[in-house]
C-alpha cells in the first residue's frame, strides 16, 4: 500500500539542516548556565544562581560533580551505593553505555562548561542521523523532530539522543526488504539491546519484534519455505538470543571489573522515590492521599514501588495482546505500533517522568498519523513541565507565590498523562504519515505497509 510520495533529497537535506540549526539553539540555551568564573572544582558559579529561573539547567552540567566525572574516573569500576541510596566513586545512575558516553564527554574537560560543550559535540551526530532516518521514513513529518521544541529543550539536557537513535535505527533497518527477515530482525534486536544498555526502554521493543518475525512479517509472506507449522519459532528465538547476547556482551566487562559499581546503578533507580522532582502521576495524584509525615512517606513509597512496575508490565501485556488481535484481523503483527504503545505505558506509569523522555516518544509521533492537534497539545503540556517545573523550583527556593507555577506543572503532568493514554491506543490504529520506505504491517488496511518500499 503506497501511502506517500518519496521524500526527495531536498526534503531530507532540509530536515537534517534544520536539525543542525536546532541543535545549535539547544546548546546555546543550556550554555547560558555555564562559563567563567568557576570554583575550585570547575563548577560555573552562575549555574546555581540561574539554572532554574532561566530554565537552562541540564543534567549534563549538574553531573560534572558528584560522580567523579570531573576526576575523569572510568565509570562503575570503583564505586558503589550507600545504604541511604547515595552513589559513591565513579558509579553513575545510568546503564553502562550512557556512563561510557559521560566519561568520553569529560575527556579533556576541566570544568562543567567544557564538559557541556564536549558532550554536545558527542551527542549531536546521533540527533542528525535520527533526523535523516526519520526523513527517509516519514518525509516532511520528520520536521517535528528537527525543529520541535523538545529538541531545543532536551537535546543536551541528558544523554537521550543515542538511545533514540537505537530505536529509530531498528525500525529503519527493518525496512530493507532485500535482507531476509530473520537477518534484519537480528540486526534490529542488536540495536534495541544497545538501547537497553543506554536507557533500558528499547529492550521492551524486542518482544513485538520477535512476534513480528514469528508470524512471518507482512501477511506471513516471509516465513521460511521449509517451516513446519504456522509460526517461525526459531526466528523468534534467534531475535531474542541476539538481544540477550548483546546485553551480556556489553555489560559483562563492567560486571567483572566492578560488580558493586555496576549493580549500584540499578539499585539507585530502585531506591529512587517518586518525589517532587519526578513529574509523575504518582507524586501529583497518589501522594496527596497520604498524610504528611515520615510514616506516610514510607507507605506512599512502598505503594508506588509495587503499583508502578505492575502497571508498566500490565500496559506492556495489553499492548502486545492488542497487537496480536490486530494480527488475527489483518494477518500482520504491527510491531512498531505496539512498541510505541508500550513506550506510552512506560512513560505513564513509571515512577519517574523526566521531561526529556519526550524525545523518546517523538519518533512515534512522526511515524504515525495521530492527529496533529494531539501532537501540538502534547508539546504544550511538555513545555509546561520542561520550563514550568524549573520556574516552580525557583519560586519555591525564593519563597514566592507558588500557586500559579504549581498549576502550570500539574497542567503539564496531567495533560501528558491523558495524551499518553490516547496515544497508547491511537498508535495501534493510526495510518502512517507516509514516505518512501517500508515498515510493514502498521497500516489500518489489511496486510498494508506503513510506507511503500523503496527497495
Amino acid at each position: 500500500m503506497r501511502t506517500g510520495a518519496p521524500a526527495g533529497r531536498k526534503t531530507i537535506a532540509l530536515i537534517v539542516a534544520s536539525c543542525g540549526l536546532t541543535l545549535l539553539l539547544a546548546y546555546f540555551n543550556k550554555a547560558r548556565c555555564a562559563g567563567a568564573p568557576f570554583d575550585g572544582y570547575g563548577r560555573s558559579l552562575i549555574f546555581d544562581k540561574i539554572k532554574d529561573s532561566r530554565f537552562c539547567y541540564s543534567d549534563i552540567q549538574y553531573l560534572w560533580l558528584g560522580r567523579d566525572i570531573n576526576n575523569h574516573v572510568f565509570p562503575y569500576i570503583d564505586g558503589g551505593i550507600t545504604s541511604g541510596g547515595a552513589l559513591t566513586g565513579g558509579t553513575v545512575e545510568y546503564p553502562v553505555l550512557s556512563g561510557a558516553l559521560m566519561w568520553l564527554g569529560a575527556t579533556g574537560a576541566h570544568n562543567d562548561a567544557q564538559f557541556l560543550l564536549n558532550s554536545a559535540l558527542l551527542l549531536a551526530p546521533f540527533a542528525l542521523l535520527t533526523a535523516w532516518m526519520l526523513g527517509r521514513l516519514a518525509g516532511r513529518a520528520a520536521l517535528l523532530w528537527s525543529i520541535g521544541s523538545p529538541l531545543v529543550l532536551y537535546a543536551f539536557h541528558n544523554w537521550e539522543l543515542p538511545v533514540v537513535l537505537t530505536s529509530v535505527g531498528a525500525i529503519f533497518l527493518m525496512t530493507f526488504e532485500r535482507i531476509p527477515l530473520r537477518r534484519r530482525a537480528i540486526g534490529a534486536a542488536i540495536l534495541l539491546a544497545l538501547g537497553f544498555c543506554l536507557k533500558l526502554y528499547p529492550g521492551a521493543f524486542v518482544i513485538p519484534l520477535l512476534l513480528y518475525v514469528a508470524t512471518g512479517g507482512v501477511g506471513g509472506r516471509e516465513l521460511p519455505e521449509k517451516l513446519k507449522g504456522r509460526f517461525d519459532i526459531r526466528g523468534a528465538i534467534a531475535v531474542a538470543g541476539a538481544a540477550t547476547a548483546t546485553v551480556i556482551a556489553v555489560n559483562l566487562p563492567f560486571v567483572l571489573a566492578g560488580f558493586d559499581g555496576w549493580r549500584a546503578s540499578f539499585t539507585f533507580q530502585q531506591k529512587r522515590e517518586a518525589d517532587i522532582t519526578t513529574n509523575s502521576i504518582w507524586y501529583w495524584g497518589l501522594r496527596p492521599m497520604f498524610a504528611d509525615d515520615a510514616g506516610s512517606d514510607e507507605a506512599y513509597n512502598h505503594a508506588v514501588a509495587i503499583a508502578s512496575p505492575l502497571l508498566v508490565f500490565g500496559a506492556f501485556a495489553l499492548a502486545v495482546w492488542l497487537g496480536w488481535r490486530r494480527f488475527q484481523s489483518v494477518g500482520t503483527y504491527p510491531w512498531v505500533a505496539v512498541s510505541g504503545a508500550m513506550l506510552c505505558g512506560f512513560m505513564l506509569f513509571h515512577k519517574v517522568h523526566s521531561p526529556q523522555y519526550t524525545l523518546w516518544l517523538l519518533p512515534f509521533l512522526v511515524l504515525f498519523a495521530v492527529p496533529w492537534t494531539s501532537v501540538f497539545a502534547y508539546l504544550v503540556a511538555d513545555a509546561a513541565i520542561g520550563i514550568g517545573v524549573f520556574l516552580y523550583f525557583h519560586t519555591l527556593a525564593t519563597n514566592g507565590a507558588v500557586d500559579l507555577m504549581e498549576n502550570i506543572v500539574q497542567f503539564g503532568v496531567w495533560g501528558q498523562a491523558i495524551l499518553l493514554v490516547f496515544f497508547f491506543f491511537a498508535f495501534l490504529r493510526a495510518r502512517p504519515r507516509g514516505a518512501p520506505r517500508s515498515i510493514k504491517g502498521e497500516s489500518t488496511a489489511p496486510q498494508g505497509d506503513l510506507v511503500a518500499s523503496a527497495h
